[in-house]
């Protein structure tokens, strides 16, 4: 009877340590996501912001392209518009969708921007689309850190025995994975030409 009653009290100790730890673990993994995110949202307004600068140096030189410039300011302020419903609880599968009709909407205005050689050769013009193509590579840096960061993330605590504890503590949701539509073109450096 003496080991039996210290097994007991052993037993419990070991389970409520296990407890803790996991769920420390949980919390750590689940801010390290949001971080990651945090990093992502940086890089994105930085992007956003720089839009309107290209537009308004582009509108300029290209008159007779409203329609592009517009589509791209409207599909810059979609963007934005997610990238803000995200922060405030929405999903992430929306801000890759506007991120991506962003994206499709830059390349069209790089297309329709070599027709007008005296853009192209812009100081200003150069020093936008050199700033916006290191943030789309700061960009993508960001949302591989923040995928990481949600893969270990659901990985610990869908692998058991994290498993058994996790929707109790307030951990029953898999983070969502950051992945725009056009994923396979986002992993190559972008090309902007003048």
């Amino acid at each position: 009877m003496d080991w039996l009653t210290l097994l007991i009290p052993l037993t419990l100790t070991v389970v409520v340590i296990w407890l803790i730890a996991t769920y420390n673990n949980l919390v750590a993994l689940k801010n390290r996501f949001k971080n990651a995110f945090a990093q992502i949202e940086v890089q994105l307004k930085r992007r956003h912001d720089l839009i309107p600068n290209l537009v308004e140096t582009a509108r300029a030189y290209m008159a007779h392209e409203s329609a592009t410039l517009e589509a791209v300011v409207a599909a810059r302020n979609e963007a934005a518009g997610a990238l803000s419903a995200v922060t405030s609880g929405g999903g992430v599968a929306a801000l890759a969708d506007a991120e991506s009709v962003l994206q499709s909407a830059l390349s069209k205005l790089s297309v329709t921007m070599e027709a007008y050689p005296d853009l192209k050769a812009s100081a200003n013009m150069l020093q936008l689309t050199e700033e916006l193509s290191s943030t789309e590579n700061r960009v993508a840096f960001a949302r591989q850190g923040y995928n990481d960061s949600v893969l270990a993330y659901n990985t610990y605590r869908q692998a058991f025995p994290a498993v058994l504890v996790a929707a109790k503590v307030g951990h029953g949701v898999d983070a969502e994975l950051l992945v725009f539509a056009d994923s396979a073109a986002i992993q190559e450096a972008p090309k902007v030409s003048f």
